[in-house]
């Protein structure tokens, strides 16, 4: 028989998971926001900018999908060890060596959907980068709303098997910017079948 007392520890449950939730992805939406504001920080610096001269004179911000919390997934990342490296080709003859470091399976859109991540072999004798992973992608806006070549996002080495996967953090290449860059051009692996609409736009 349940008592008021049962009933009431209940309800104190469910909303205490109800507002972790709610405290979550008011978290995520925050972050994406911080992220999307330091990377027009960056593009606005002299020093740092990909843009070309011409298109920094008139630069006023990036233009971002508006930010939204669907795009913002929970993933398992699997550790897929023993890897050949490999080189991943570029937008010049560039042939960076890469080594798949593991895989993350989601749900979006209502489909099961799989990306893998890679570590730069260069990268990984740097001490500022060591931990650093690169999640190169494809979806059906490239070439419409969004950079033909594709976008990225930036990870580090997840510490459980359960991450964040948020696809507003999505930027593009340098690439997009100018011609001057050597890009590294997703694999094939990484093509999404749907329409990612978060992140960055396509640079007009």
């Amino acid at each position: 028989m349940r008592t008021a007392k049962n009933i009431s520890f209940n309800l104190f449950i469910l909303l205490f998971i109800v507002n972790t939730a709610i405290a979550q992805k008011t978290d995520h939406i925050a972050s994406a926001k911080e992220f999307q504001q330091e990377l027009d920080k960056e593009y606005a610096n002299p020093e740092e900018t990909p843009l070309e001269k011409k298109d920094l004179k008139e630069f006023k911000g990036l233009d971002f999908f508006e930010i939204d919390p669907n795009f913002i997934v929970k993933a398992e990342f699997v550790r897929t060890p023993a890897e050949a490296p490999f080189t991943m080709p570029t937008s010049t003859d560039r042939l960076p060596v890469y080594v798949k470091y593991g895989e993350l399976y989601f749900t979006l859109q209502g489909k099961d959907l799989k990306l893998n991540l890679y570590q730069n072999q260069e990268l990984v004798q740097d001490p500022e980068y060591f931990d650093y992973l690169f999640l190169p992608f494809t979806d059906l806006t490239n070439g419409k709303s969004t950079y033909g070549g594709g976008r990225y996002i930036d990870f580090r080495i997840p510490e459980s098997k359960e991450v964040i996967l948020d696809f507003n953090k999505a930027y593009n290449p340098y690439c997009a910017y100018s011609g001057k860059y050597s890009c590294p051009i997703p694999p094939k692996e990484n093509d999404l079948e749907i329409e990612i609409f978060a992140g960055v736009k396509a640079f007009k």
